[in-house]
This record gives structure tokens, C-alpha cells and sequence, in this order.
């Protein structure tokens, strides 16, 4: 069972504009920005696609534009999109919504992000966003403490627990804060790992295995979520019990999880563009925020790792595989 809920701060109805007006009177070309390579996201273009359909937009044509896995291309991309005119672009990541903002105020923008939109200066208000940019946020760091005590169920001998955490992540500061208040209260020890490239992950893992940690926290952001089955298989070969933020670690083979459910936000970006194309303002729109987390475990995982699921801990899971 997956629970889905997404909360709307406040309404608004305003008419908007549409930057491609010329397009009216054909099918609305919506674009789509993000990092990833196609063959690994695109199951969120058909999600974006859903919302549009559930609101009477099916026929609309979809330009995606894919980073290969570099960041670096976000700026040319976007200003390859905002080139063509499109109707409204959906921004799914903040780097791609960082490049989209910066290279439009006239075309409608809904980004799709797993960090706080005010940190990474998207908008001043999530009530009221104001301009041309609205969007959905996953951003689950309050639920921090949650998904550690989470893993000390699982795992209740780790004395030392390592932390993976991206040093470039918008959200990193806060996370850490709320890991270090986790901590103090249930006298753990944390071992912190900052790892920003690729090349550096096998090298990380090495010195978490030299540490002895009894189990493994893997923090936020697009860079990890990218590079989730490289984490997970590592995991794995080093036979250390991991916590991810999302469940599509635990699809992937990963241990456990406890967060938002990023895909069910693209239906919802999907909505929120088919009410800009119906005329309202995306300043006006609210950014929509999780209210619900999903708790998911791999039984398969826990068994090769030889732990024991304690039955409260499966009881509240929202998702199992076996």
C-alpha cells in the first residue's frame, strides 16, 4: 500500500498570460528539464502526463530535455526550451529549475524538487510564489529524526552510525542539524562522510567500512538519487544496513526507507500546468508540500543482511518487498 496526499497552502484564480499563445489553437507544448538521462526518468514525463490527462489536457506534446547526468547542461537547456516557445516548463530538479528561472520571467515554470524552495531562492513565499514559477517540493528534512529511529529499530546494536551527505546540497546544514538532535537523544555516535563526485563514492565506502560503523544514513539530494544503484550495490557488497530518503532505493535493492514519494509529485506538476493552461497565475498557485511519508523495507535485503524485521516496524510499513 503507498499513501499519497499532497496539501495546497492556499488557492488563487487570477488569469495568466501564456507566454505561447500562438500555440492555443494546436496542442500545448509543454516542456520537460532535468538532469537525468531519459532511459532512467522517463516514467516521470508519463507522470507529468497523468495530471494533464486527469484535467483535460491529453493532447498536449511534451519537448524533453535530458542532462545525461551533467548538471553543467541544465543553463543550455533551458534556454533551448525557452527558445522554442513552449507553453509552460516543468523543471524536475532544483539545478534544472535554478536554470530554467534564470533564463525565463514570461513563460509559466513548475518545478518538481526534493529541497526547500525558499533555500534554493525559487520563491520568497510558499503561499503566494509570485512571478511566473509554482511548483511541487519533497522536501522532507523535518522528518529526519524519523527515518533514523527507523533504522535503529532495524539495526538497535549499531553504536556508531555513518552518514553519507552531499557537500553541495542546498539542504546539507539542516539535515546535519537535525541528524545531531536525532543523535544526542538516543546516545549514538555519527560518523559524517562528505562525498560531491562520483569518483570519490568507492573511496568513501572504503573508509566507512574502516570506521566500523554499524549502519549507514544516506542524506539527501539529486545527486544521490542519481547515483542510487551505485550506493545501493555498494551497500550491498560491503554488507552495511542502509536508510535512504526514498522508497525507489528500496525498488533498487536498498534496505530501508522513510520519505516522501517524489514520483506522486509529477502527477501533481502535472495538474498545477493544467491549471495554468486553463488561465490562472503560477505566482498565485501555492507550492504544494508532502504531507504523507512512506515507510518501505526490503525484506529480501534484511534477510541477506541476517536481520530480523521487528513486527512493529513491519506493521507500519507502507511498502514491503519479499
Amino acid at each position: 500500500m503507498r499513501r499519497r496526499e499532497f496539501i495546497t497552502l492556499l488557492g488563487g484564480a487570477a488569469a495568466w498570460p501564456l507566454a505561447a499563445s500562438g500555440q492555443q489553437s494546436s496542442k500545448p507544448v509543454i516542456g520537460f528539464l532535468r538532469p537525468t538521462r531519459a532511459e532512467e526518468s522517463g516514467h516521470l514525463v508519463a507522470a507529468v502526463r497523468q495530471g494533464l490527462r486527469e484535467n483535460d489536457f491529453g493532447q498536449v506534446v511534451i519537448e524533453a530535455r535530458w542532462g545525461d547526468g551533467q548538471e553543467s547542461q541544465m543553463p543550455k537547456l533551458a534556454a533551448e526550451l525557452v527558445g522554442l516557445n513552449v507553453t509552460a516548463i516543468v523543471a524536475a530538479s532544483t539545478v534544472a529549475s535554478v536554470a530554467v528561472k534564470a533564463a525565463t520571467s514570461n513563460i509559466p515554470i513548475v518545478f518538481v524538487i526534493g529541497e526547500d524552495p525558499q533555500r534554493a531562492g525559487l520563491v520568497t513565499s510558499l503561499n503566494r510564489p509570485g512571478g511566473n514559477i509554482t511548483g511541487v517540493s519533497f522536501y522532507d528534512i523535518p522528518i529526519t529524526g524519523k527515518r533514523l529511529a527507523s533504522l535503529r529499530e532495524l539495526v538497535p546494536n549499531a553504536e556508531t552510525i555513518a552518514v553519507l551527505q552531499d557537500p553541495n546540497s542546498i539542504t546539507g546544514q539542516a539535515e546535519t542539524r537535525e541528524i545531531e538532535t536525532a543523535v544526542r537523544a538516543s546516545g549514538q555516535k555519527i560518523l559524517t562522510f562528505k562525498v560531491g563526485s562520483q569518483q570519490e563514492i568507492n573511496t568513501v565506502f572504503s573508509s566507512i567500512v574502516r570506521s566500523a560503523a554499524g549502519a549507514l544514513f544516506v542524506g539527501g539530494g539529486p545527486f544521490f538519487n542519481a547515483r542510487r544503484s551505485q550506493l545501493v550495490g555498494l551497500a550491498a557488497l560491503h554488507a552495511i544496513p542502509a536508510s535512504y530518503p526514498f522508497s525507489i532505493y528500496v525498488d533498487a535493492g536498498g534496505l530501508i526507507s522513510y520519505g516522501a514519494n517524489q514520483v506522486d509529485a509529477y502527477p501533481r506538476a502535472g495538474i498545477y500546468v493544467a491549471r495554468i493552461l486553463k488561465g490562472e497565475r503560477p505566482g498565485d498557485l501555492p507550492v504544494e508540500l508532502p504531507t504523507k511519508f512512506e515507510l518501505a523495507i526490503n525484506l529480501r535485503t534484511a534477510k541477506t543482511l541476517g536481520l530480523n524485521v521487528p513486527p512493529q516496524l513491519l506493521a507500519r510499513a507502507d511498502m514491503a518487498i519479499e
